[in-house]
């Protein structure tokens, strides 16, 4: 088969490069191939077990139309400063330009008007005193929320456009690798079922999100890509009561906050804060289990999460960061029988494991039901843990209550990026017809910067 554009992936990024190619005008076909199922058949068992099920061939949670985004809290970051580093390739002013034109076309399609963390400039300086006392730096981002259910109604109506305007979406296909002659990308193999089929294409579109980052990887080793060594982030999701965040919450909906705590001095940053969210579990293709969160605009719990992140860089002799992290979380794993580990603040402090028992006395109920009470400690890195403690003391600070005693930690948080493959600011890599975007690509981490990114890539290909 051959198209003009083939897009492997139907994350933010590549739904955004089909988009914009289309809002251009263009006249060329598109292919795009998506492993996992349409909105409309992503459906999590566990809503109705209570339990992960541990899906195969894929965790609808993180695979299919519009990737990890559909059910995750849907938060769109409005600035150029969240988001990765996609800015240093095409500049700051540039970016920020394609994530207002960006942010115009989830308006279209379904995207709340209201924007988070705007407004009340007096309290907002009150909170960055506090983190400045803390040593912390507070990172300024108005928020657009669609909230878990209405983000897949909106990747729904996205899907349906590019169905309409002729892009072909090829469901429960999977890219095995690249067609490759001469230094030049012709185009990919692709299995549907037992099903092999050669599609040749003009420009082949990596697209492949977070979940894509370790295949990427491969394929840079197997083809020359030129590629260098990317960030990983190892932490922890922390899930405290809704009355302990209630200033940030209100004033920020979403605390932004780094630090680079002694002694090691590692970048740790918050990450993805739902008030009243919901601790959720997701499972990738080689069994690991990590823990993320999210939350709804209608329903609320009783209790708000953030994650804790400590970046890790490798170079010299070791350059897995994803493998590391991945080992990092298969010990938690191993731990807790395959399932989330959680447990209390104040007994990692004290030396000692939580007992179930002990959690269901707290004012902090979990709402991650079958994460199992353990001793986080026991698998994670001492550097981080060290990074992640001394953080949570400092946003003591910030936040009064947050490093109280029954504050709760789950693990593994882990976030996988790309290698950060070479492009040029065109998205052009040194192997030509070869393109990599989103956050498979290491130059973005989120919706709104993947979306972005996919939106300058259908200019260039319209």
């Amino acid at each position: 088969m051959k198209t003009d554009v083939l897009i492997i992936g139907a994350g933010p990024a590549g739904i955004f490069t089909a988009l914009e190619m289309l809002r251009k005008g263009t006249r060329k076909s598109i292919v795009m191939i998506e492993k996992g199922q349409p909105v409309e058949k992503r459906h999590c068992p566990k809503a109705v077990t209570g339990k992960c099920q541990n899906c195969r061939p894929y965790c609808h949670i993180t695979t299919g139309f519009s990737g990890a985004g559909a059910f995750s809290d849907g938060k769109l970051s409005l600035s150029c400063e969240v988001g990765g580093d996609f800015p240093t390739l095409v500049g700051t002013e540039f970016a920020q330009q394609i994530i207002d034109y960006t942010d115009g076309i989830y308006l279209e399609y379904g995207a709340d008007v209201h924007v988070e963390g705007i407004g009340n400039p007096e309290e907002v300086r009150e909170i960055r005193k506090r983190a400045i006392r803390a040593g912390l730096k507070l990172v300024d981002c108005p928020i657009r929320h669609l909230g878990t259910e209405k983000a897949q109604r909106l990747y729904q109506n996205l899907e349906e456009a590019l169905l309409q305007k002729g892009v072909e979406i090829r469901f429960g296909t999977e890219c095995e690798t690249l067609i490759m002659r001469d230094g030049v990308c012709l185009g990919a193999v692709v299995r549907k079922g037992q099903q092999q089929e050669e599609i040749f294409a003009d420009h082949v579109v990596v697209a492949t999100g977070r979940r894509g980052a370790d295949w990427l990887e491969k394929l840079c080793a197997a083809y020359g890509i030129a590629h260098q060594p990317g960030t990983v982030d190892i932490g922890v999701r922390v899930e405290c009561r809704n009355e302990v965040m209630e200033e940030v919450n209100r004033v920020l909906y979403e605390s932004k906050l780094i630090g680079y705590p002694k002694p090691f001095k590692n970048k740790v940053r918050t990450f993805c804060q739902n008030p009243g969210g919901f601790v959720s579990q997701e499972n990738y293709d080689n069994d690991l289990a990590v823990v993320n969160g999210h939350s709804y605009k209608e329903v609320k719990s009783d209790n708000t999460n953030v994650s804790i992140l400590c970046s890790h860089n490798f170079s010299i002799p070791f350059n897995q960061p994803i493998a590391y992290a991945q080992k990092v979380g298969e010990l938690t794993n191993m731990l807790a029988n395959g399932h989330i580990l959680v447990q209390r603040f104040g007994d990692i402090l004290d030396g000692k494991r939580t007992w179930q028992q002990e959690l269901s006395q707290s004012n902090v109920k979990p709402t991650l039901p079958d994460a199992v009470a353990g001793d986080i400690t026991a698998a994670m890195p001492y550097r981080a843990m060290i990074n992640i403690i001394h953080f949570i003391e400092a946003l003591d600070i910030v936040v009064p209550g947050f490093a109280a005693a029954e504050t709760l930690l789950y693990s593994p948080e882990l976030k996988f990026y790309s290698n950060r493959v070479k492009m040029d600011a065109d998205l052009n890599t040194n192997v030509p017809g070869l393109h990599c975007l989103g956050d498979s690509s290491g130059w973005t981490r989120g919706l709104m910067m993947a979306s972005a990114m996919g939106v300058l890539m259908g200019r260039k290909l319209a």
